[in-house]
């Protein structure tokens, strides 16, 4: 690969993986649309690792936090702890669907999961998913008042994104505002949710990431994925928590009527 599809592809994972707009579908259409051979393994794999970075960096602490609180532990955190006992626990049950989704699918996933035309449905029904949630939300609850039965229907939620275009982080935040969640809270659950999934499928291929040996173009990848991710949780936490989720509703539903003509012309 040249430099230039190296850093588009680390932009495109970066972004999409935390913004509701489906990395795995961006992933798919960008080769497609300006005829790029695959990128192989060993990129994927270093592109999963960044945004692993990337989430790591900005939800650290809250991740010390939580483990902390889930056993019982105390740290030092003049300011108290954010997340209640059970927040921990929480995300293990929502994380076992997204698991199990990914072990079992794999093969569909990398097959006949990446058409084109499938991604124009998922990007617009997940979309319109997304913008109807997000204006029936009023007074939303913060996660604090999360409870075990809304954990697991996120994590379900989350199952769904094995497909391309319906977004991991779509699927997690639409779920989410359908049960009360507000908006800012949606967005940190469906970004914490997202580790341990990015952890797993970044360790099962790591040994064939490992083998296939990592260059420059890996490095440069690891680092876009992590520089463009971090940008994209903190914008998207700061951009929600004044105006709405909407924006990405129209961007979706522009990219599947690309998609279509594109493909029609084809």
């Amino acid at each position: 690969m040249d430099l230039l599809q190296t850093i588009v592809l680390g932009a495109v994972q970066g972004l999409g993986e935390f913004l509701p707009i489906s990395s795995s579908a961006h992933l798919i259409l960008a080769p497609w649309f300006f005829g790029w051979h695959d990128q192989g393994l060993a990129f994927d794999v270093a592109l999963h690792f960044g945004t692993l970075v990337a989430v790591l960096l900005y939800f650290g602490k809250d991740w010390i936090e939580i483990v902390a609180s889930g056993f019982g532990w105390t740290v030092n955190n003049s300011s108290g702890t954010r997340y209640p006992k059970n927040t921990l626990w929480i995300l293990v049950l929502a994380t076992i669907p997204g698991a199990a989704a990914g072990y079992l699918l794999e093969d569909q996933a990398e097959t006949v999961f990446r058409n084109p035309l499938l991604i124009v449905v998922t990007l617009s029904v997940v979309g319109f998913i997304l913008y109807w949630a997000d204006r029936r939300l009023q007074n939303g609850k913060s996660l604090e008042d999360l409870s075990w039965g809304e954990g697991a229907i996120i994590g379900l939620a989350q199952a769904l994104a094995i497909i391309p275009g319906v977004s991991r982080s779509g699927a997690t935040i639409s779920s989410a505002l359908l049960l009360g969640i507000d908006r800012v809270s949606a967005a940190r659950f469906s970004f914490l949710l997202s580790t341990p999934i990015i952890f797993g499928a970044t360790v099962l291929k790591l040994k064939s990431f490992l083998s296939a040996g990592v260059g420059y173009t890996e490095i440069i990848g690891i680092f876009t994925a992590a520089f463009t991710g971090y940008c994209a949780i903190a914008s998207l936490i700061k951009f929600v928590s004044t105006v709405s989720y909407r924006v990405f509703f129209w961007y979706r539903i522009g990219l599947a009527l690309v998609i279509l003509i594109a493909w029609s012309l084809r």
